[in-house]
């Protein structure tokens, strides 16, 4: 027994002596931040807006690498034409024209005709396109109700972008909104800070970072503190995506990738340098270069109908002048491989290539180009999602914010915001989903009637069309016939029992 424990020691020692893990040290990574919100939202931006002056001068004042396209600076005489083909712009403006085109109007449970009123006065579907597009830009932004009896008898609906606002969170709950407006007075900039919190709106006027007086300016001399009894605050955020980067903030959409990019940028611009080297060159022997008939001298040649080159006499043993084209030759097939790959990284994950009118091979059938359109199907079902959550509140704190205005008691209004069921970017891809559905038999001829037309026609037209496509399919509406179901009280028999009867049976 001994023996085999001192076996054991001998073994776990060994095993000690060999087997050493030392734990990890305690260290720290410090990383630079290049940009803060603001200036990424800045950037975005830019990049929405498309002017390669802007991306040019944007890139060269950012700090980061430098061998981006447009950060990069070329060497003298080697310069090169930057080119920005538009890409961002494109994916914004159409994802929020899918979502604005597919929205119904409200369905409110009580003051439809006021909210029609609010909504006309305030062009609030205009409101909600720029509030899509910037959200996707910025990454997030809010609504703010306000009023002013100069303008309209009406709550005042506005939307301030990302780059324009602060959310206090408190536990995760948002505490507070800061809207932040700039205004310039005497070639000095001010900014008016409106604090909106559950109950209250403060207002603060500062000029360079510091708080000074509201009536330093006309726009806020008037402004003073707000406070009501009910708890709720008078703006809702917006965000469709959360950003890993800034804790409680919206995420843009260009948001990773812009490198993406400025690599097609650069695909397209060196396309273009090379269609741009290698165009036709025409050598001309300097004895057949036109001259002027009156002083003999060499025609200076036109830039837009006779280009040519001056060369030397001929030097071959024949001694004859020619004219000779020279152009070299560029490889296409290689410069449209990068151009494709570079911009599907800049579609990925948010929207089809069909979507945006890029060729998808014109053979595909009507199956292949729906499955095509799945990625932006998925982008639009994230932002019409957040959107159902998030404007039912809006129209309720509206409403809230009106009565309180107004002095009333406050009520909570429901408020239902349908989309169309179906996202095909044309009515005949929509009238062969349709006809699917109906030949299926999941889909009624009302059904199909309303989901193909929809709002673009009134309920009295549809319920016409419903009547002449069961009339052309031979579908007859006829009415059930009444049954009597009341039993009527007889006379006597003869041997003075009374009779009952009734319409569908009888019994003595």
């Amino acid at each position: 027994m001994n023996l085999f424990k001192t076996m054991a020691e001998k073994i776990r020692s060994g095993i000690q002596t060999w087997l050493r893990i030392q734990p990890a040290q305690i260290s720290s990574i410090q990383l630079q931040e290049i940009l803060n919100y603001e200036g990424n939202a800045i950037k975005n931006r830019i990049w929405y807006r498309g002017d390669s002056e802007e991306l040019n001068q944007l890139y060269k004042q950012v700090p980061g690498d430098r061998t981006r396209f447009w950060a990069a600076v070329p060497t003298k005489g080697m310069e090169i034409r930057k080119i920005h083909v538009g890409i961002p712009g494109v994916i914004t403006d159409t994802l929020t024209d899918i979502v604005i085109a597919d929205m119904n109007d409200f369905d409110l449970s009580a003051r439809q005709e006021e909210w029609e009123e609010i909504s006309k006065e305030n062009k609030f579907k205009d409101i909600l396109s720029e509030a899509i597009t910037e959200t996707l830009v910025i990454g997030d932004g809010a609504f703010k109700v306000s009023f002013d009896t100069t303008l309209s008898q009406y709550p005042i609906v506005e939307f301030y972008p990302g780059d324009k606002i602060d959310i206090i969170y408190n536990r995760g709950r948002v505490k507070e909104i800061i809207f932040k407006s700039v205004y310039h007075q005497n070639r000095q900039e001010y900014v008016l800070l409106e604090t909106y919190g559950k109950g209250y709106i403060n207002y603060t006027l500062t000029k360079d970072g510091r708080e000074c007086d509201m009536k330093s300016i006309p726009e806020t001399a008037d402004l003073t503190d707000i406070v009501w009894s009910d708890n709720f605050i008078m703006a809702v955020p917006l965000q469709f995506l959360k950003s890993s980067k800034w804790k409680g903030r919206g995420k843009s959409i260009f948001d990773g990738k812009t490198d993406a990019f400025d690599s097609l940028d650069e695909a397209w611009s060196q396309w273009m340098d090379a269609l741009r080297a290698n165009r036709t060159k025409e050598y001309i022997p300097t004895e057949l270069i036109p001259r002027n008939p009156n002083t003999g001298e060499l025609i200076t040649p036109n830039a837009f109908d006779n280009r040519f080159l001056q060369s030397d006499g001929a030097m071959d043993e024949e001694g004859k002048a020619t004219i000779s084209l020279v152009q070299g030759e560029i490889p296409h097939e290689s410069y449209l491989a990068t151009y494709i790959t570079a911009l599907d990284l800049c579609l990925q994950g948010l929207i089809s290539p069909s979507t945006l009118g890029i060729d998808v091979k014109k053979l595909d059938n009507a199956e292949a180009q729906r499955e095509k359109e799945k990625a932006t199907l998925y982008t639009r079902n994230k932002i019409v999602q957040t959107l159902q959550e998030t404007l039912p509140e809006l129209v309720n704190i509206i409403f809230k914010s009106y009565d309180t205005w107004m002095k009333k008691p406050t009520t909570d209004i429901e408020a239902d915001i349908p989309f169309g069921e179906y996202a095909n970017p044309s009515f005949e891809s929509q009238v062969e989903t349709v006809s699917k559905g109906k030949q299926g038999g999941i889909m009624s001829i009302e059904a199909s009637v309303e989901e193909l037309y929809g709002d673009t026609r009134d309920e009295e037209w549809k319920k016409e069309e419903v009547a002449r496509l069961k009339a052309e399919q031979g579908i007859a509406e006829v009415e059930e016939p009444e049954i009597n179901t009341q039993i009527e009280e007889f006379p006597l028999d003869m041997e003075g029992n009374k009779i009952w009867m009734n319409t569908a049976s009888q019994k003595p």
